[in-house]
């Protein structure tokens, strides 16, 4: 399967002009094979430095591409965070023109963020279908404990070999999927703060991102009989999704209040630890179930024009309190022009119709969990580390993490 960015970019209905960066993606059985054939239809030219964790250097084992560098990270606690890009701009030779990043979406992450800050090419190479931000031009990068979305290199050229990435542990592909079924209620936040604020949405890329949720989806079956065919299929979701975000220019076509949970965890705030450590695309999941559950309850009530308020915004001792340290204070910063005060209570109520029927349009949280339930994949709190019992934090302080409109947010204007 070629996925060629040409029919992605240019000028759109939408009356944007969407930038496209990857000019192809290869995903087929063997493709790291014809790596060098692929580089050269569609690939930069110059001097290469390929960037491995420990794990996916013994993946790639016998396919690895040819560079004049290696960079090896050890995977025991590795992270997307400034110590981890700080060692690898240290180690990269002056020279280096292309940063070709092998393994899964830390390594990807590491190295997109790199190569913007070298002003170098970035091709991917995946080593397992674990993530949807190969293709994206953002960097999820956990930086000083607070978890950013970081302007980075998107790539040119992605070439995702199945028969490395179906020998993958099982987990990674679970992630995968966990991390594209968040794309549903994604969707509706983005359609809801579109419909509020007149926030820009484009159809076309709209239309990808549910594409690759429901191509994800096709594919479950597939896994769960441990079908090479199926792994193309959730690449393919995968990768659409990152196209659609780099096309937008940011990650809101594919992360809303279930990543805004995913990270809430992943910062470790002060009142809230997890017992044991999960992977992004679990918690996305998890936290895709949690929204899709809390969405369709609100969405139960017909007429809230009883049940709101106009915006207050949450004190800062309680964020001090629950964040703790450094980084409460970046909760602080980062939503002190709070999105939510463009939203009036007047306004909510006006929309509160079309807002249920854009509710009606995710699947409920029942089949969403029976998905990965189906998978042996991870669906609830408990399961991610979280006592049930803290489920009323991850709902109340995750919209936090990031000033970004969503449903959840719009729960502090409602009393249901």
């Amino acid at each position: 399967m070629l996925i060629d960015g040409a029919m992605y970019g240019g000028k759109c209905a939408c009356g944007r002009e969407h930038a496209m960066e990857t000019r192809a993606a290869v995903i087929e059985r063997g493709a790291l094979d014809q790596f060098e054939e692929y580089m050269s239809a569609y690939g930069p030219a110059g001097r290469r430095c390929a960037l491995y964790g420990g794990n996916s250097y013994e993946a790639a084992a016998g396919k690895r591409p040819k560079a004049e560098q290696e960079i090896i990270l050890n995977p025991k606690g590795l992270h997307a965070d400034e110590k981890a890009t700080a060692a690898v701009l240290s180690r990269m030779e002056p020279q280096t023109e292309i940063l070709i990043a092998v393994g899964g979406g830390t390594i990807h992450d590491i190295a997109r963020f790199c190569a913007c800050e070298r002003g170098i090419a970035f091709v991917s190479v995946p080593t397992a279908a674990s993530v949807d931000g190969f293709c994206s031009k953002v960097a999820a990068m956990t930086w000083r404990g607070f978890k950013k979305t970081i302007p980075a290199a998107a790539p040119a050229l992605v070439v995702a070999d199945t028969d490395i990435i179906k020998k993958a542990p099982a987990r990674l592909v679970k992630s995968g999927i966990g991390d594209i079924l968040a794309k549903y209620t994604a969707l509706a936040d983005w359609k809801i703060s579109s419909l509020l604020t007149g926030e820009a949405l484009c159809p076309k890329i709209y239309d990808m991102v549910k594409a690759a949720a429901d191509a994800a989806v096709a594919g479950v079956p597939g896994i769960i009989a441990g079908e090479g065919g199926a792994y193309e299929n959730v690449m393919y979701a995968l990768l659409l999704s990152g196209l659609a975000m780099q096309l937008h220019g940011s990650s809101r076509p594919a992360s809303g209040a279930e990543h805004h949970i995913s990270h809430l965890i992943e910062e470790e705030p002060a009142m809230l630890k997890a017992a044991f450590p999960a992977m992004h695309g679990e918690k996305a999941g998890v936290g895709a179930v949690l929204a899709a559950a809390e969405y369709h309850r609100l969405a139960e009530v017909q007429d809230i024009s009883a049940l709101t308020g106009e915006y207050s915004p949450l004190p800062s001792e309680e964020i001090r309190r629950f964040f703790g340290g450094e980084l409460a204070e970046a909760i602080l910063r980062e939503n002190s022009a709070d999105c939510l005060r463009a939203v009036s209570r007047r306004r909510l109520i006006e929309c509160w119709p079309e807002i249920r029927s854009m509710v009606a349009e995710i699947p409920p949280a029942e089949e969403l969990s029976r998905i990965l339930e189906g998978l042996c994949a991870k669906r609830g709190p408990e399961d991610i580390g979280i006592p049930a019992s803290r489920l009323p934090d991850l709902l109340d302080y995750s919209p936090f993490v990031r000033n970004r409109l969503t449903l959840m947010r719009l729960r502090r204007m409602i009393k249901v």
